[in-house]
């Protein structure tokens, strides 16, 4: 089944995203688990968690990526930033239990000045410290532009944090279109290149999800500019390519591109039109 949705506001609750994900044509969605740039979560509302399992069951709503806040950060220089991030992912993935089939993505951190190979190790060390035998939410590593000291725009770095990670079983990957652009991998006229290389660096099995945007920017830019389906340096005939390729096509998409409601709408409806379906299976549309 072609699996597409977007960023959609947690504000108001579980049943409210859902419902907004099936007005605009979406059969999935992305949420924020708290305010994006920081904070406290908000009290958990046992009855609308409830009455949105219900309605996801009834409209066929599923594998839903749940997104960590921005400044979580857990290779920074600062001890007290570290903490914070420890203390989001242990909230953070214990509220998750309880929406089966969700995943959690982050941000891998920026190592600010403390160098590669430490903020690695210490990424490591935080998701050491949060993952657990039998949990069932899996957790990943998103693909960075490269901005800055971010870890994770290249595919190395996201092997060298699994290496080290115990519990890498609990661990996957969400490939940013945008970000892995302006990363400086070839994804317009090579894709089969760039998904051959992940394969061998990291494993195509861990790859569990994709952001699906357009870029700003031209490739290896650095700078993680997000724009509408076709209208950026991607453009349109490569990301029907992305979303086509045998290796990406049954993983769940989500759109992060500048858009509101009405926006997505027409995306998600551009890209059901793209999508080819293959012959002999009825579960794809």
């Amino acid at each position: 089944m072609f699996r597409i949705g977007c960023q959609i506001s947690s504000a108001r609750g579980y049943l409210a995203m859902g419902r907004e994900a099936v007005k605009i044509g979406a059969n999935t969605f992305q949420f924020f688990t708290r305010n994006p740039r920081g904070g406290r979560v908000k009290a958990l509302d046992r009855a609308d968690l409830d009455a949105y399992l219900e309605f996801a069951a009834e409209h066929g709503l599923a594998d839903l990526l749940a997104h960590a806040p921005y400044t979580l950060n857990p290779c920074s220089a600062k001890e007290e930033v570290r903490e914070f991030a420890l203390q989001v992912l242990r909230e953070d993935l214990e509220r998750l239990a309880l929406l089966p089939g969700t995943m959690y993505n982050f941000h891998p951190g920026s190592h600010t000045g403390q160098g590669t190979a430490v903020g690695t190790a210490q990424i490591a060390a935080a998701l050491n410290s949060v993952l657990s035998e039998g949990q069932t939410t899996i957790v990943l590593l998103e693909t960075m532009a490269g901005k800055g000291t971010e870890i994770g725009s290249s595919f190395a770095e996201l092997a060298a944090i699994i290496a080290q990670v115990e519990q890498a079983d609990l661990l996957g990957v969400c490939l940013d279109t945008c970000h892995v652009h302006e990363a400086g991998y070839d994804i317009c006229a090579n894709l089969d290149a760039v998904l051959g290389e992940f394969d061998r660096t990291v494993g195509l099995e861990r790859l569990r999800a994709v952001h699906l945007n357009d870029s700003r920017n031209p490739a290896g830019a650095r700078k993680d500019r997000h724009e509408k389906i076709g209208q950026g340096q991607i453009g349109l005939e490569a990301i029907a390519h992305v979303i086509n390729h045998p290796a990406l096509r049954d993983l769940p998409f989500f759109l992060e591109t500048p858009n509101d409601a009405a926006g997505y709408a027409e995306e998600i409806r551009m890209l059901r039109e793209l999508y080819e379906p293959q012959p002999g299976r009825e579960d794809q549309l």
